[in-house]
């Protein structure tokens, strides 16, 4: 198995040791849930990929996207990215309740959890692994507003995505490797149907048979896999786009005659410079604005803050 080693422990006083003494069996149980869970509906595993992504781009990697609507918090579950869109919360529930029911008592976080779930969710379609630093700690907040703005679109072009994950930290090989997780799951024709109907760089036949699931009007929520393996995580992807058969506007925008062309190129024809750097930029990404120390909390639902 492809794996990256980090060292144990970092600036933010994140540690990979971090669960041993207080609850050793913590890792293990969430990644049998969580293999459990992609038994059962392989496209699960990129569901719960993407609500860590969702998660980190929207203040930071601290679980505010599991957050219910409530009178104090603006859930960005209720976001133009994740109405109708992200799922998977079920499995995290679920994660949680193990998780700290071995512990006996609520110790690790939400926001780890995520990460965890992520890394696993990849390993158990095939993909790279890494060692995942640990302690972070949960927002008391959530955004619907910066949800909105800070998420990328699938309408974006090239500079509005290089600006989008420069804000977050992230640069354009953290872009292109990290827009290489749509090698797992399925798009929404809302989400594509712009790109079949009206952009001239997609290959028309592959444009004509997207249409056929996609109509003009109507069937917003029908689904289309990103790449020809939706289950695999491999590198059909970056082949897609180098064949102009990416499934979204902001897909074949990286390679589309700009600066990351090159990238793209990198990773169709190299699988292993793909997982090593997707293992490097999942860790970069899963690292943004972290709540540790006494910031933030240890939920006891992944739901909704603790009582104070």
């Amino acid at each position: 198995m492809f794996s990256i080693a980090t060292s144990s422990s970092d600036d933010y006083g994140l540690s990979t040791e971090y669960y041993e003494r207080v609850c050793p069996q913590a890792l293990t149980t969430i990644k049998r849930v969580v293999e459990d869970a992609v038994a059962q509906e392989r496209r699960m595993g990129a569901s719960l990929l993407r609500l860590h992504f969702h998660d980190c781009f929207v203040n930071g990697c601290d679980a505010s996207i599991l957050l219910d609507q409530t009178s104090t918090i603006d859930t960005e579950k209720n976001a133009a990215a994740n109405a109708n869109s992200a799922r998977g919360f079920e499995v995290i529930d679920r994660i949680k309740s193990e998780v700290d029911k071995i512990c006996g008592r609520p110790v690790v976080s939400c926001a780890d959890i995520l990460t965890v779930v992520a890394r696993d969710s990849v390993v158990a379609l095939g993909g790279p692994t890494w060692d995942v630093k640990l302690g972070r700690r949960d927002s008391t907040t959530a955004s619907q507003a910066t949800a909105n703005v800070t998420i990328p679109s699938p309408f974006m072009d090239l500079p509005a995505l290089i600006k989008n994950f420069e804000d977050q930290g992230l640069d354009e090989e953290d872009l292109v490797v990290l827009s290489g997780a749509h090698t797992l799951g399925f798009a929404q024709c809302r989400t594509f149907r712009n790109h079949i109907y009206n952009d001239t760089n997609i290959d028309p036949a592959f444009a004509g048979q997207l249409r056929t699931n996609c109509p003009q009007a109507g069937g917003d929520s029908n689904l289309a896999p990103l790449d020809p393996t939706p289950s695999s995580f491999d590198t059909r992807y970056f082949n897609n786009l180098v064949s102009r058969r990416g499934v979204l506007g902001s897909d074949q925008a990286l390679f589309n005659g700009g600066e990351t062309d090159e990238l793209v190129s990198k990773y169709n024809e190299n699988y292993e410079k793909f997982f090593e750097d997707f293992a490097k930029s999942m860790i970069k990404m899963g690292n943004i604005n972290l709540l540790t120390g006494n910031r933030g909390q240890i939920r006891e639902n992944c739901r909704r803050i603790n009582s104070q």
